[in-house]
């Protein structure tokens, strides 16, 4: 059930992040080798990166191997940080540009990896948690990574980091529907990600980190990360993973 990525390091292109590499995201869309229950990943693609202070996206609903222009665009485009995300809309849920991912909050991305088991049942409460959506226009969006979104931003909105966000969305998702809750998240300087439900691995050179839903290349030191984890990611201080 879909795929993501972040990157944190010296700026590269879109292309180079999102297509070098022998498993590269973009290839994971028509040959994945880790998820759960689906074969593609073709229902939708975006990516988020900052630029000049503000924060950038470009998303669409189709397989991203159809998109050649984006490719071309994405050649020519550096990024220091970002998050990228391909989509197998979960049945019940439609292929529209509103729910491809990341989604965006002020300057930071999110983008979730999984789906809410039993949505209809819980759909009430999670708006409850999620609380007022008018601030937030991406939470709006008709699929169950919205609302999951909404509740990270919510407390974004309170100031706390953007890892904290994540930790107290996955573990309220957790405690009220079986789901795979793998989050993400950017702020233009630092990653966050959990671990629930699905892969994630991380991978660290002197000066760049990338987590990511699968190792994107056959090089050594792609560390996965255990279940039920939370990462915090950045250049600093490096990468701590804690048990949520």
């Amino acid at each position: 059930m879909c795929r993501h990525l972040g990157y944190l390091g010296p700026p590269l292109t879109l292309a180079s992040l999102i297509y070098d590499g022998e498993h590269s995201l973009e290839r994971q869309s028509y040959a994945p080798r880790m998820t759960q229950g689906n074969l593609l990943n073709a229902d939708g693609f975006g990516v988020g990166w900052y630029s000049g202070g503000e924060t950038r996206r470009f998303r669409r609903a189709q397989p991203i191997w159809t998109d050649v222009s984006f490719r071309e665009i994405a050649e020519v485009v550096p990024a220091g940080c970002a998050v990228a995300a391909i989509r197998s809309a979960t049945s019940g849920f439609p292929v529209d540009e509103s729910c491809a991912q990341p989604f965006r909050a002020g300057t930071r991305l999110f983008s979730h990896n999984g789906k809410v088991e039993g949505f209809a049942g819980v759909e009430g409460k999670l708006r409850e948690l999620a609380g007022d959506l008018a601030e937030v226009p991406d939470a709006r969006a008709p699929v169950d990574s919205a609302l999951i979104f909404a509740i990270a931003a919510r407390t974004w909105r309170a100031g706390v980091p953007i890892e904290d966000g994540l930790a107290e969305a996955a573990r309220a998702l957790g405690a009220l529907a079986a789901g795979r809750y793998n989050l993400l998240a950017a702020d233009g300087t630092a990653l966050a990600a959990t671990v629930w439900g699905d892969s994630l691995f991380v991978r660290t050179t002197a000066d760049t980190i990338r987590i990511a839903s699968e190792p994107l290349t056959e090089e050594a030191g792609w560390e996965p990360v255990p279940d039920r984890s939370l990462v915090t990611a950045d250049l600093e201080s490096g990468v701590r993973i804690d048990p949520l």
